[in-house]
């Protein structure tokens, strides 16, 4: 089993979807920050089989609820001085804007390029989101 050290002072970003992590990373532009970063795929988890996990070091500087786009079942552990000082799950934002595009062909996104991209959350339960300009339907 692979044996990743603990954290003084960071995130640990825990029960991502086997193979999500990297579209995480990538949303985050992770690749510019100057920390440490460990990303762990498919890590044996009783309870989802596999598992992702992103951990970094350093304080918080984006808002991880916007994650529940990826995936709801996200969880994440604050951790300060060695010990978890916070440890919850990602709510499902109401509103997105710029994580995902229209796909709709007709969608004035398509024409008017500098439009944000904005999606709202229209069935919790089945993870789906609609556009603001054309109602397409996109589920996480």
């Amino acid at each position: 089993m692979l044996n990743i050290g603990g954290l003084h002072e960071g995130v640990v970003i825990d029960h991502i979807k086997a193979g999500g992590a990297m579209k995480i990373y990538n949303y985050l532009n992770m690749e510019k920050w100057d920390t440490e970063i460990a990303i762990i795929k498919n890590a044996s988890s009783s309870k989802m089989g596999s598992k992702d996990i992103i951990k970094f070091e350093g304080k918080l500087v984006v808002d991880l609820d916007m994650l529940g786009v990826f995936d709801p079942n996200i969880t994440f552990n604050i951790i300060q001085n060695n010990e978890i000082v916070e440890k919850r799950k990602v709510r499902m934002p109401e509103v997105v804007e710029n994580i995902m595009q229209c796909v709709n062909p007709r969608c004035i996104t398509s024409i008017e390029q500098e439009l944000p991209h904005k999606f709202v959350l229209s069935d919790r339960t089945n993870l789906v989101y609609r556009c603001v300009y054309c109602e397409q339907r996109f589920k996480g």
